[in-house]
């Protein structure tokens, strides 16, 4: 038996998976992240009804750096080892890595359906690049090493955002008011969503809509602006939703151009599915490949969406079966 597990700022997704011809679900809970001090209190309440199922290995995505089996989870207040989990639950084999390496893993978990072709390019054998917005924003790549791809984690998200227009070079202006550093994941996340939205108000581009601040009130931010903003309901959460767009395309291009992955870019993460319809729209595309004299390159890359929610899950399982 497998325990597998995606560990974010925001909530935890758990699975165990059997080993028959390959990996196979047996059940899945999900928790909030900050209902729990630490993963251990949480895995242990995951166990609680998995009693007599013996697991013989296990693997956690967290959401931070990882370095010889420990993590300090970046958007949460947890300090995670690897040897310490060994021990409190009593598995022989715990391992630590990168989300968005788990991620990386499991993408050749996946069937041709669960993708959404955002651009279909040149099928080309190569390295290959994951950005995913969410609670913030994670980065990957997959190295091709001759026979096959192998994932590894990095830290781009928390690189400095460059500007590339005159409004983006405002959004920048207001952002550094707010924070000491103004990385990507400060405009590539739930919170940079709202941010934009905010920015957009706060130097009067649009105006706010009462109803829609006091839904903000008893909603989450970002879920209120891709909802309405998809929906045509609110003008200022459409422009949000295409500004964030248009910068999720510009920091994919680049992830291509830094890792040269001509065997393609996926988009993974919780936001982008629901910003489906502005992708549609092809200003994605545009700020992709607007690199240049390299723009020709970035246009024959493949650009997938990932639209499986459980990839980093079997992903980790994969890890797990690979490296015991």
């Amino acid at each position: 038996m497998i325990l597998a597990g995606d560990v974010g700022g925001t909530k935890v997704r758990l699975a165990l998976f059997e080993e028959k011809g390959g990996i196979k679900f047996v059940d899945e809970q999900k928790f909030a992240s900050r209902e729990f001090p630490d993963l251990s209190t949480l895995l242990k309440k995951f166990l609680e009804n998995e009693k007599g199922k013996k697991i013989s290995v296990a693997c956690f995505g967290v959401a931070g750096p990882v370095k010889e089996g420990k993590c300090k989870a970046t958007n949460l207040p947890w300090e995670i080892s690897a040897k310490v989990l060994e021990k409190d639950l009593n598995i022989p084999k715990v391992n630590l890595i990168n989300d968005l390496e788990a991620n990386a893993w499991g993408l050749r978990c996946l069937s041709p359906e669960e993708f959404y072709t955002i651009n279909g390019g040149v099928e080309s054998i190569g390295n290959q690049a994951l950005v995913s917005a969410g609670t913030g924003l994670g980065e990957a790549g997959l190295y091709w090493d001759g026979k096959s791809h192998r994932p590894f984690a990095c830290e781009g998200g928390h690189c400095d955002f460059a500007p590339t227009n005159d409004e983006e070079i405002d959004l920048l202006n207001y952002l550094m008011k707010l924070h000491k550093h103004v990385s990507y994941e400060r405009v590539l996340s739930g919170p940079g969503l709202y941010q934009i939205y905010r920015f957009l108000i706060d130097t009067n581009r649009e105006k706010e809509d009462p109803s829609i601040a006091a839904l903000m009130q008893v909603s989450e931010g970002p879920r209120v602006i891709t909802e309405k903003g998809g929906s045509g309901e609110c003008r200022a959460c459409a422009r949000a939703c295409r500004i964030f767009v248009e910068l999720y395309g510009s920091e994919a291009g680049n992830m291509a151009l830094k890792f040269f992955a001509i065997g393609g870019v996926f988009i993974g993460g919780g936001i982008a599915p629901h910003l489906l319809p502005f992708i549609k729209e092809g200003n994605f595309i545009k700020t992709f490949i607007d690199k240049g004299r390299l723009s020709s390159v970035l246009l024959q890359i493949p650009v997938k969406l990932v639209l499986n929610e459980k990839t980093a899950l079997l992903g980790a399982a994969r890890f797990a079966q690979e490296n015991r």
